[in-house]
């Protein structure tokens, strides 16, 4: 099932990955780890936590079915798969991801400086990730759905190309098996607004997503906090009037075009619609932000004199 496609030994995983000691992520299901592989590429290694006790003829055909899904997707804002790990002496499943080494979206949305993270950059970062998805779910066949869409799973690389990478795929899985595999504990990030989403998500449940992550590009606010709720709730009542939206803005960004600020609030309204039914293909939402929002070199330019220009005006 899995002869044909690119296979990486653990003892090679284990060394590129520093003994397995460079963490950089972690959840319930799986560890992350970074490494660099011999012949130079720096990679994301996923390793499932399982053990070969618990693990089913139905983990085996989730995990190879899920190999041959990454293994078909082409695109320049998907993580590329780089190989697949599975042995059995010590029990291991992972999966290798090329290496985006500057971070998650979300890291830069929260934890960065607004200013160094400018407009531009991040309607470039939109579009990306719309071009990724519409690829996903429309250009790929079958369709592929990201298992839980945040801007945890939106890498960025030094030039700012977003990747999306599917690591809490095994959330599906474990979650069916729950009480054959008591020692799993799935959990999310943070819980979603869309009261329509299944547990994990589908076509559907993509779309809403990604309407909040627009607006937490735009608005630099986290898509739940236990105090102040769920992003979506505090941002509809100026979506409905195009008056108010600019409240929707990060105060610490400047050169926010409003032409661009018009047209991703009306992609975010589409997208959040309660009835998943009314929400849009990524095939519109893309062709919408592609078509409305200008990252031509005369856009790049304009937004580059208007900084010069502050900058001047403040020595």
């Amino acid at each position: 099932m899995l002869k044909s496609l690119p296979k990486l030994s653990r003892q090679e995983l284990e060394v590129a990955c520093e003994d397995f000691s460079n963490i950089i992520g972690s959840t319930p299901e799986t560890v992350v780890y970074k490494g660099t592989m011999k012949d130079g590429p720096e990679v994301s290694v996923i390793s499932l936590c399982a053990f070969e006790g618990h693990w089913t003829s139905q983990h085996e055909l989730f995990y190879q079915n899920k190999v041959i899904d990454l293994a078909r997707l082409n695109h320049e804002n998907i993580a590329k798969f780089l190989g697949y790990c599975r042995e059995s002496d010590p029990f291991s499943r992972m999966l290798v991801f090329e290496y985006a080494s500057n971070g998650t979206l979300y890291e830069h949305l929260h934890y960065g400086e607004a200013a160094q993270f400018s407009w531009l950059r991040r309607m470039k970062i939109a579009i990306g990730i719309a071009q990724g998805l519409r690829y996903l779910h429309t250009e790929s066949q079958p369709p592929f759905a990201i298992s839980e869409l945040n801007s945890n799973s939106v890498y960025v690389t030094e030039d700012f190309t977003p990747k999306l990478v599917d690591f809490e795929c095994w959330k599906m899985l474990f979650s069916r098996h729950e009480k054959a595999l008591g020692h799993f504990n799935s959990k999310a990030s943070f819980p979603s607004r869309d009261s329509s989403e299944d547990k994990y998500m589908d076509i559907q449940g993509n779309t809403f997503a990604f309407g909040v992550i627009l607006l937490e590009i735009i608005s630099g606010r986290l898509p739940y906090c236990k105090d102040k709720g769920y992003l979506v709730d505090w941002a509809i009542k100026y979506l409905q009037q195009p008056e108010e939206i600019g409240k929707l803005v990060d105060p610490e960004l400047t050169n926010v075009r409003t032409e661009d600020l018009a047209v991703i609030c009306s992609v975010v309204s589409r997208c959040v619609d309660p009835d998943p039914s009314k929400r849009p293909s990524m095939q519109i939402i893309a062709g919408a932000l592609e078509t409305g929002i200008d990252l031509s070199a005369a856009g790049i330019l304009k937004e580059s004199s208007l900084a010069w220009a502050e900058l001047a005006l403040s020595l």
